[in-house]
């Protein structure tokens, strides 16, 4: 069932204001298009096609899990795990209620805005199905056009911590996103390396 009128055109301004956001993401893929607005097209897709009845509010999450992500760089922290976890909690929230303000701005619904806040700030992973389909986006994002890049950037990254972060990746997942990233065709190295966090 489509959403009446006055809502539908309100979830529409709302994505013309989060692509607008990713538009600005100065860096940019290989045909010249912001990469954060390429990713957040990644993301819708693989949300509707775990979620094949998922509604335009969860489509627009899907579109803010990197929104303006950006404008607070991993370099602005300093080294170690420690710090890494505070970034990433910090971003957790900036994109969260980034995208909460967007969507009020454009007439959504406050409880709806607060709603998709919940799920950009992961809140309720395991337990909140809009949470869990953003993560398990994410995590096949990540698998099917990230993973091979990741690897090059760090290939000083020993094979056993290649092999935790596919480990910790694959616990974040549903069985339903795992199902799916077993179907994806991987560069043979990184399917030996998924082969062995997965116990051969």
């Amino acid at each position: 069932m489509s959403a009446p009128a006055g809502i539908a055109g309100a979830y529409a301004r709302a994505r013309a204001e989060i692509d607008a956001a990713h538009a600005a993401d100065p860096s940019r893929t290989a045909d010249g298009r912001a990469a954060e607005l390429v990713y957040s097209e990644c993301m819708e897709a693989w949300v509707a096609r775990l979620v094949p009845d998922a509604g335009e509010l969860l489509r627009l999450a899907a579109r803010c899990q990197h929104l303006e992500r950006w404008t607070s760089p991993r370099a602005s922290y300093p080294e170690g795990k420690v710090a890494y976890l505070t970034w990433r909690r910090a971003l957790y929230v900036q994109q969260a209620e980034r995208a909460r303000g967007i969507l009020i701005a454009a007439g959504v619904a406050e409880a709806e805005a607060a709603e998709v806040a919940t799920w950009v700030s992961k809140t309720g992973l395991k337990s909140n199905a809009g949470t869990q389909a953003l993560e398990d986006a994410a995590c096949l994002v990540f698998l099917e056009n990230e993973i091979a890049g990741f690897a090059a950037t760090h290939a000083h990254y020993t094979e056993e911590k290649f092999v935790d972060i596919l480990r910790k990746t694959w616990r974040k997942m549903s069985a339903g996103a795992q199902a799916e990233a077993l179907r994806l065709e991987l560069p043979p190295a990184i399917a030996a390396l998924v082969g062995t966090a997965l116990g051969g």
